[in-house]
């Protein structure tokens, strides 16, 4: 069963969500000096989106980013993520491409959790498995840009993430109204009640559910995405506003502002 876990001293899935911050450039060079920028930085978490890179096609040319970025990234916890264009990325490529560079990832030595389109594979649960047993966790993923579907989808699509096996599942959807944030806010604090070892990351996308972002301890949403600098998804916040703003949740949350 899935339950919270540490990785390089991180707690995922209990307490103060974790700052993952997008790393978006196109160019090698860009992103190795991204990468190690942001370590210098201590963040906590890095993502790297792997479909940005114009080079992605390349597998030598990923593996050898994996490679260079393996000494400075000891001690900061690095996601691997390809995203498809049908789920918001800039990914064109066959399934089994976007495999092969998972497992890649996974046996680089320099990666700790991939991101895996839960609905976009054909055998999820077996893809999950294999690179769980490379050493790596597994955050399964699906994101809607258009809308925000209803309650009994949406404990749908977070059933089918829970029942495949991967140690993180996640769920971004784009609001429309008030109403739909509050939807995705009650999903979240549903889901930890139904399945409390399960560690999830949800999001209401855009400027309306900015507040998605920011209240992962109180309704059970493990993971926040922040920038420094570009973007990757509408309404995220710059690293340096979010992590304040969390602080000040977390103060208050836990009394300590009292």
């Amino acid at each position: 069963m899935q339950k919270p876990f540490d990785v390089k001293g991180i707690r995922f899935g209990e307490g103060r969500p974790v700052i993952c911050v997008p790393v978006v450039e196109r160019e090698k060079d860009a992103i190795i000096q991204k990468i190690r920028a942001l370590t210098e930085k201590k963040v906590q978490m890095i993502e790297w989106r792997a479909d940005c890179f114009a080079g992605m096609d390349q597998p030598d040319q990923v593996r050898a980013i994996l490679e260079e970025i393996r000494p400075f990234v000891r001690d900061t916890v690095m996601l691997f993520t390809i995203r498809t264009k049908q789920q918001g990325g800039h990914a064109v490529t066959e399934e089994k491409d976007i495999l092969y560079l998972n497992q890649t990832a996974a046996k680089s030595g320099s990666i700790d959790l991939v991101d895996l389109e839960f609905f976009e594979a054909t055998r999820p649960e077996r893809e999950i498995r294999k690179l769980q047993r490379m050493g790596v966790r597994v955050i399964a993923s699906h994101h809607d840009f258009q809308t925000t579907p209803d309650e009994r989808i949406l404990h749908m699509l977070m059933d089918q993430m829970k029942q495949g096996g991967a140690d993180i599942a996640k769920l971004a959807v784009m609001p429309r109204t008030a109403d739909d944030v509050l939807r995705i806010l009650k999903l979240t604090n549903d889901t930890r009640q139904r399945y409390p070892g399960l560690p999830v990351v949800t999001m209401s996308m855009g400027g309306l559910g900015a507040i998605s972002r920011v209240s992962g301890e109180i309704f059970g949403s493990c993971i926040t995405f922040g920038a420094d600098g570009e973007t990757s998804a509408p309404g995220q916040m710059q690293m340096d506003t979010l992590a304040g703003i969390l602080d000040a949740l977390h103060d208050s949350f836990t009394g300590r502002s009292a």
